[in-house]
């Protein structure tokens, strides 16, 4: 075990050195790029604001990825992943997911039923914008994201005339993904459509370590036991996603926008690893279907800027859970069926009347229309009725910031943000952010700079509509969550032209926050789950990330990032019952510990790539039981990946190979939930080039 961790550990740094000793050995003369200046600045909307920015190649250096991969190998957020094409949610900072705001060109995309989402169902191919706002910084743009906020979005931004991209992946489990883009743009039209379509049986092989196969002798003795090989079974799935946008900008009217998003999905759950039953009879399937939409104008003036959006999502979900008891005769345990119809609008504005003083306004509503169903109908007393619930909710956000910077080194916000959810209105949530520059040298043979950064807020997330009205389990009486998160941070940037052109960025972060009401679902004695309120909950920890760019020599370029995160999250409430071993213990799913780092090495038209994630132990229960069922073992994920560029007169043509799980690691995201082993993705890319 202990040489599997040391080989995880040390092959990235042994793969890069042996790169840079490849390179060395060419005699590849270094080529001066030019003065390389470190600068410690920020625009004053983000002063005090912790934040992680996901580069281009981060979201395009593999078209296959959904953002729950990019996440997971870019930033030390836990993504909680129930299997390959199957539910992925996100959690910052030891909170759940339903603590993680998402928001995609300006509008919540969280589910109003279950308060999260699902990312799986998100192709990094349509996204152009990803950000990460930790704790505090998410008042900045929402509330209710105790842990954070994802920021999504696309960009105007195309090439000019006629553009077309064309992908086919091939990849293992009979995986074939298509990807397509066409863009067309003028110095005042911005057209763009994008689609994608991905199908697998997906049916990998694993290890079940929850079954054993007996060994016999001649005789029928039992002589020993191993755990059998099986395939992933009723795991397939089909995804079509389309992506319409247009951008028209006026000389004197500002930019006008649409941007409408279709998600047809038809996936199969597979079985647990639990389960003795077979394929044959069964059924375990969930349908979405779902269209967001949003229109936009902005527009700037010399010290001001205003802009408005207002959006639609109409979300009709499936899920079928039934098994063939005799031929013929089929018995659904469950036919769920749920519509989401949300609309949505916004308005924001920003002035800068004078050069250190900066003030935004921004109010929100989106209107909920949710009726959720379980078809299997309930016989009482002669009378045929329906069990979920129909209503609707309300949810409006404002806020005001004012940031002022006294100096050029200190810089001052605060933003005051009122929500309302329905009938219940939460106290008002204060915010106070500020940052030093602490160091600036730009004169020497190594300019760098030094940024402090620390903030304070208040917060709150109100229940959702499962929370409340779930059947059965549902609590009408619950509390909204609320408590106070601070952070302190530091970030240092430095960079030089000596032995090749560098730059490094680096920077930790504390954070402690105390949850009063903290919402969690538990057993019940009448055998099913019922969310109640845990009356205090501590989460804080540690962040550190960091990234390297050289240039040691002519043709190659070198691009570094990790991360790391320390996150206990303990239940510091009080005991329900005598029996309750949940006081003091970490919270269900939530990792300590979580690490990535990934590496891209490129010479002239080749590119190579090493990723790699960490997650410690996770426990499945509230009393942190060291059981075979209480927790999961900690694992390692390495992903590489080689692509080549061909260069022709009317067609540049790329060929990428990647492999996943390159040391066939045998783990689990989520008790009784196999994952994939060693595979393989084969892409090949064609982009036209247009007179």
């Amino acid at each position: 075990m202990f040489r599997r961790i040391l080989y995880n550990l040390l092959l990235p740094l042994c793969v890069l050195l042996a790169a840079h000793s490849f390179a060395s050995a060419q005699g590849l003369r270094a080529r001066q790029l030019g003065e390389v200046t470190a600068l410690g600045g920020r625009p004053m909307k983000e002063i005090g604001v912790q934040k992680t920015t996901f580069d281009s190649l981060a979201l395009k250096e593999n078209v296959a990825l959904s953002m729950a991969d990019v996440l997971a190998y870019n930033s030390s957020v836990f993504v909680k992943n129930h299997g390959r094409a199957t539910l992925s949610t996100v959690a910052f900072r030891g909170t759940s997911p339903s603590h993680t705001q998402v928001t995609w060109n300006g509008m919540r995309i969280n589910s109003p039923m279950l308060g999260m989402t699902d990312f799986s169902t998100i192709p990094a191919f349509f996204i152009d914008n990803a950000a990460l706002l930790h704790g505090t910084s998410s008042v900045t743009e929402t509330g209710g994201g105790l842990g954070g906020l994802v920021k999504l979005g696309t960009t105007s931004d195309v090439a000019p005339g006629i553009n077309l991209q064309y992908v086919q992946g091939v990849g293992s489990y009979r995986t074939f993904d298509e990807f397509m883009r066409f863009s067309y743009g003028t110095d005042r039209w911005s057209l763009s459509t994008r689609a994608v379509y991905s199908y697998s049986p997906n049916d990998y092989t694993y290890t079940n370590h929850d079954k054993k196969e007996n060994i016999y002798d001649d005789a029928h003795n039992i002589v020993g036991q191993y755990h059998p090989r099986e395939k992933n079974r009723s795991g397939a799935y089909r995804d079509f996603h389309l992506l319409q946008e247009a951008y028209y900008t006026a000389p004197r009217a500002g930019r006008f926008g649409v941007n409408a998003w279709l998600t047809l999905s038809n996936r199969e759950l597979p079985l647990l690893t639990t389960d003795y039953g077979t394929t044959l009879g069964f059924e375990n399937r969930q349908r979405e279907n779902t269209l967001r939409t949003v229109t936009s104008w902005d527009r700037r003036w010399r010290r001001t800027a205003l802009a408005l959006k207002t959006g639609y999502v109409h979300t009709w979900m499936a899920y079928d859970y039934r098994r063939e008891v005799v031929a013929g005769n089929w018995a659904d345990m469950t036919r769920s069926r749920s519509r989401v119809n949300t609309l949505f609008a916004l308005g924001e504005g920003s002035w800068n009347p004078w050069k250190r003083w900066y003030f935004t306004a921004n109010l929100s509503a989106h209107q909920h229309f949710v009726r959720s169903q379980d078809k299997n109908v309930i016989q009482a007393a002669g009378n045929r009725e329906i069990l979920g619930y129909d209503c609707s909710r309300m949810e409006l956000s404002s806020a005001l910031s004012a940031k002022w910077q006294p100096t050029e080194a200190l810089g001052l916000s605060t933003v005051l943000r009122q929500e309302m959810f329905g009938n219940r209105t939460a106290p008002l949530i204060p915010a106070l952010f500020a940052d030093f520059k602490a160091l600036e040298t730009t004169n020497g043979p190594i300019p760098m700079a030094l940024m402090l950064k620390g903030s304070v807020s208040r917060n709150h997330r109100f229940p959702t509509l499962n929370d409340l009205y779930f059947l059965p389990g549902g609590n009408p009486d619950l509390k909204n969550e609320e408590g106070f998160t601070y952070d302190l941070g530091s970030s240092l940037t430095a960079g030089s032209t000596l032995h090749g052109p560098w730059s490094i960025n680096l920077s930790a972060n504390w954070f402690s926050s105390r949850i009063n009401n903290w919402i969690i679902w538990l057993p019940t004695t009448k055998g099913f789950f019922s969310p109640r309120n845990v009356k205090r909950v501590h989460a804080y920890g540690v962040e550190l990330k960091g990234n390297l760019a050289w240039r040691p020599a002519r043709h190659w370029m070198l691009d570094l990032n990790g991360s790391f995160s320390f996150t206990p999250s303990i239940n510091r409430g009080d005991p329900a019952s005598p029996a309750d071993r949940s006081v003091g213990k970490q919270l269900p799913y939530v990792p300590r510990r979580s690490a990535s780092l990934n590496g891209h090495l490129t010479w002239r038209r080749w590119g190579f790539m090493y990723k790699w994630a960490y997650y410690s132990e996770r426990y499945t229960m509230t009393s942190n039981d060291h059981t075979l069922t209480g927790h999961l073992p900690p694992y390692y994920m390495s992903n590489i990946a080689l692509d080549r560029t061909l260069t022709f007169r009317h067609l540049d043509l790329q060929l990428k190979l990647a492999i996943n799980n390159l040391f066939n690691e045998d783990y689990l995201s989520i008790l009784s939930r196999p994952m994939p082993g060693l595979n393989f993705e084969l892409f090949l890319s064609l982009t036209p080039k247009f007179l």
